[in-house]
């Protein structure tokens, strides 16, 4: 109780809330009940975190899983950061400024969000992904394990990403879907390990998206195809 106490003046800080050694709270720090905030956790001013939710996890595993790094950086959160209820969040992660997270949603280890991002309700973020500034992650969205996304994308509802070309059958580089800036991928639309999306293409809803789409293009339907220009047709 004495170290949350130590925080109260520069906070608002629920009931059963659980800050642990080595965690920095910049100003105006809003904690909603029965959250933790776990070890050396970098949390900015007028952070806000809603309640049920941890905050700094440490990733696990085991024989079968990924090796998990023995050191990682601490969790960083900057200014102005809204974060909602029964949220988690991995250490050696950044959340830029202006960032929201959405409920229910979890952000692995090794992840980087930028500025004025938002992260829907229930959406899940695997490690070692890298999301840009302005971008829209929406509702139940699955980002893969080792994704890039540019600035000014939109993911929509229900999205599906996959990194794992043989689903574990054989060796394979782990790689997920490189989406540049501008990108919209409708819901339901299911990406391929390593495929390329174009600057400022458009996937439709229910897309299954094979390989390599260009800049500029729309495309539609399983496995997704460019939409004919008008003076083809």
């Amino acid at each position: 109780m004495q170290m949350i106490d130590r925080f109260r003046e520069n906070a608002n800080i629920g009931e059963l809330v659980v800050i642990q050694e080595g965690v920095v709270l910049g100003k105006n720090v809003s904690i909603g009940h029965h959250t933790a905030i776990l070890g050396n956790t970098q949390i900015g001013d007028n952070v806000t975190i809603g309640s049920h939710c941890i905050i700094g996890v440490y990733p696990g595993g085991n024989a079968n899983m990924r090796k998990t790094e023995t050191t990682l950086p601490p969790l960083e959160i900057k200014s102005n950061v809204k974060i909602g209820n029964h949220v988690s969040i991995y250490t050696g992660t950044v959340i830029s400024e202006d960032a929201f997270i959405g409920d229910q949603a979890s952000i692995r280890e090794k992840v980087r969000i930028g500025a004025n991002t938002v992260i829907g309700r229930g959406a899940m973020v695997e490690l070692n992904t890298s999301i840009g500034s302005h971008c829209t992650i929406q509702t139940l969205a699955y980002v893969t394990a080792d994704t890039t996304i540019e600035d000014h994308v939109f993911i929509g509802p229900c999205v599906s990403m996959s990194n794992d070309k043989y689903m574990g059958a054989k060796e394979f580089t782990l790689r997920g879907p490189y989406i540049k800036e501008g990108a919209k991928i409708g819901n339901n639309a299911s990406l391929l390990p390593a495929i390329i999306i174009g600057k400022n293409t458009v996937v439709g809803a229910g897309a299954v998206v094979t390989k390599n789409v260009p800049d500029f293009e729309t495309v539609v339907g399983n496995p997704a195809r460019k939409v004919p220009d008008e003076n083809t047709l």
